[in-house]
C-alpha cells in the first residue's frame, strides 16, 4: 500500500504548497495529491492557485509522483487544453503524473455562466471529454464533433513516452460504473466498502485511491477550532458540495453543520494514534493508496509525526 500527502490548494498559498511537497518527499510520504479549484469552499479557506502552475513547480522541487484529486474536463477547461496540460505535466514529472478526474462541482465549473446540469449530463460530458483527451494523446491530428465537445485539427506534440493513467472520482453508483468502465483506476475521499466493491467486480480490480483529512494541532480543542472554521463545509450532506455556487452558499449552508458534529467527525489534536485510527478504515477497504492531508496551520508538525511515526506504523498495519 502506498501512503501520499494531499496538497489542499483551497487553503494554502502556492509557496506552502511546494513547501509541502518537500516536507511530505523528506518525511517519507510515497506520493501526493493536489486539489483543482477555482473558488476555495469558503472565504476562511482562503486560497485557491492555478493547479497547473503548481504542478509544474512541484516537479522541479520533488521526485514524488503526482495526482490531480480531481480535475474536471468538461466545463471550467477545454478537454483540449487539459490534454495538453496533463501530457506537459507527465513530461515534466518523467511519467509520474496521474490525471485524477471527476464531473465536477458547480462551485468551481460555473464560472463561464453556462446552466449546471443533472448529474447524469455532467457524466455523460465526462465520459465524452475522456475520450477526447485519449485520443489528443496519440499525437495525432484530431478533428472531433461530438454531443458536447468540438476539436478542430488539433496535435498534441509534447507528450510523455506513455500516456498517464485516468482515474476517475465516484461517489455515486453511476459515477462509479463510469470510473470501472473507463477509468484506469478509481479515486474516493470515503472508505465506502460497498462503492469500492462495485468499482472493484466492474473494473476486474482496478486500483483506488482514497484521500481523507486530520486535523493536528497542539490541543484537541484548537484542531476541532480549526477544522470548524475551515472545514466545515465537510460536514454537508448529500449532493450540496456538487451544487452549490459560492463560498459564500458554502458558508450558508455550513451554519448548519456544529462545532460537536465536526467534533465527532475529524480526528483532531496531536494524538498521533488517534489520527491512525481515523484512517484506519482505510486500510481495511484495501485501497491501494491512501492520502492524508492536514486541515488548519500546524502541517509541519503533522507532516514531521507521521514521518517519524505514523508512515511506518501505517506501513505495518497495511502489511498486517
Amino acid at each position: 500500500m502506498r501512503f501520499g500527502y494531499f496538497l489542499s490548494t483551497e487553503e494554502f498559498t502556492p509557496a506552502e504548497l511546494v513547501e509541502q511537497a518537500v516536507l511530505a518527499e523528506e518525511a517519507g510520504f510515497d506520493a501526493l495529491w493536489i486539489s483543482d479549484h477555482f473558488h476555495p469552499w469558503n472565504d476562511e479557506q482562503g486560497q485557491s492557485p492555478f493547479v497547473w502552475s503548481l504542478i509544474g513547480a512541484i516537479s522541479q522541487a520533488t521526485s514524488l509522483p503526482v495526482t490531480t484529486a480531481v480535475t474536471c474536463p468538461s466545463y471550467r477547461i477545454s478537454p483540449v487544453v487539459l490534454a495538453q496540460a496533463a501530457a506537459t505535466s507527465a513530461v515534466m514529472l518523467e511519467g509520474r503524473f496521474t490525471f485524477g478526474v471527476g464531473s465536477g462541482e458547480a462551485l468551481n465549473e460555473h464560472i463561464h455562466g453556462e446552466p449546471w446540469p443533472t448529474a447524469d449530463v455532467r457524466l455523460e460530458r465526462l465520459e465524452e471529454a475522456i475520450g477526447l483527451i485519449r485520443e489528443l494523446w496519440t499525437g495525432e491530428t484530431v478533428t472531433h464533433y461530438g454531443k458536447h465537445f468540438t476539436c478542430d485539427s488539433a496535435r498534441i506534440y509534447t507528450l510523455p513516452d506513455a500516456p498517464p493513467p485516468i482515474y476517475v472520482s465516484g461517489f455515486g453508483p453511476k459515477a462509479t460504473e463510469l470510473a470501472a468502465r473507463l477509468g484506469d483506476g478509481y479515486i474516493t475521499t470515503s472508505p465506502d466498502t460497498e462503492l469500492l466493491g462495485q468499482f472493484r467486480e466492474a473494473s476486474g480490480g482496478k486500483p483506488a485511491q482514497i484521500g481523507m483529512k486530520v486535523a493536528w494541532a497542539p490541543t484537541e480543542e484548537e484542531g476541532v477550532e480549526e477544522a470548524h472554521r475551515l472545514w466545515a463545509n465537510s460536514g454537508l450532506p448529500g449532493e450540496l458540495a456538487q451544487v452549490l455556487p459560492s463560498p459564500k452558499h458554502f458558508e450558508q449552508a455550513s451554519q448548519l453543520v456544529t462545532r460537536e458534529s465536526t467534533a465527532q467527525s475529524v480526528s483532531c489534536g496531536p494524538d498521533l494514534d488517534k489520527h491512525l485510527e481515523a484512517l484506519q478504515p482505510a486500510l481495511d477497504a484495501g485501497f491501494e493508496e491512501l492520502y492524508v492531508s492536514n486541515m488548519g496551520r500546524h502541517y509541519r508538525e503533522m507532516i514531521e509525526a507521521f514521518g517519524a511515526e505514523g508512515l511506518p506504523e501505517l506501513r505495518r498495519r497495511a502489511g498486517a
